[in-house]
């Protein structure tokens, strides 16, 4: 005799024709049971909170993890009073200080862009301008500002940030940073004019001192490239004006360090952690 089920020994339905189903407890059909926790809407998070190891880490001071060792290590403060609670969440209008320094919580972003010509540096787009802001509009939605400018027909390296104290020190006349240009003439530069500018020229009753000019290698003799340090505006179409020459294009391809090398014209990246260390060792 066979098996019986439950229900009046009548067989279960299935291949052997059984008159009722059983319940099938496979994965798919569990009874599911309700989450009155997943039912409930997340509350928005409020904007202005955030974690104080980010707003430290933010700041410049370290990382989020190397935070949280200096929170629970009492070195962090809000509003004057020492917090240790991992997680503790701040206002941006509250007063951090990491061993007694006020933080700033805006993270510090640096891009760098190969601006092309026709763009201009100016930080509004006025008469239909095509502006280098524009340009690196998709790399962040924190404001940033060139450092220094470019002429609109001059292309080449322009670094932006919103990093205000890196930016005042950067264009301060007292650190003359390292700039390479790559100049094109309307016609041949003469070895004689050459020689005054390696030499040092007079601009506006000021000597020019340049750190190195030359002929570009296997090229026409009016091309030319040119190393120097001095922050004043448009000083390398200045020089030579002087001279009576006209500079047809002019491109930044070193500019404190940084180089144009996988950068092609009109892209940007962002800086490496070692070229930031670099640029805020400049002071």
């Amino acid at each position: 005799m066979g098996r019986s089920d439950s229900n009046d020994d009548k067989r279960a339905s299935g291949r052997q024709g059984g008159t009722f189903r059983k319940k099938s407890y496979a994965r798919g059909n569990s009874p599911v049971k309700k989450n009155t926790e997943q039912q409930q809407p997340k509350k928005p998070s409020d904007p202005n909170l955030i974690r104080l190891n980010k707003y430290v880490a933010n700041s410049g001071v370290c990382s989020r993890r190397e935070a949280d060792i200096y929170i629970s290590a009492g070195s962090v403060t809000v509003n004057g009073k020492p917090v240790i609670e991992m997680g503790y969440k701040v206002k941006l209008t509250d007063q951090v200080k990491f061993d007694g320094r006020l933080l700033n919580p805006i993270k510090k972003e640096y891009v760098l862009l190969n601006k092309p010509k026709d763009f201009t540096t100016a930080a509004r787009n006025e008469h239909g301008r095509r502006t280098a802001l524009g340009l690196i509009s998709k790399a962040t939605k924190t404001e940033l500002l060139p450092v220094g400018k470019l002429s609109k027909d001059t292309t080449g390296l322009l670094l932006f940030t919103n990093d205000g104290d890196l930016t005042k020190r950067l264009n301060s006349p007292k650190n003359g940073l390292r700039k390479i240009f790559h100049i094109e003439l309307s016609k041949p530069l003469r070895s004689a004019d050459l020689r005054k500018i390696q030499e040092g020229i007079i601009v506006d009753e000021k000597v020019i001192k340049v750190q190195d000019v030359s002929f570009v290698d296997k090229a026409p003799k009016n091309q030319v490239g040119m190393e120097i340090f001095s922050t004043r505006t448009n000083i390398v179409q200045r020089i030579f004006e002087t001279l009576g020459y006209e500079i047809v294009k002019l491109d930044r391809v070193v500019y404190a360090g940084l180089t144009k090398k996988d950068l092609p014209r009109g892209h940007w990246r962002y800086l490496t952690e070692q070229e930031v260390v670099n640029l805020g060792m400049i002071k």
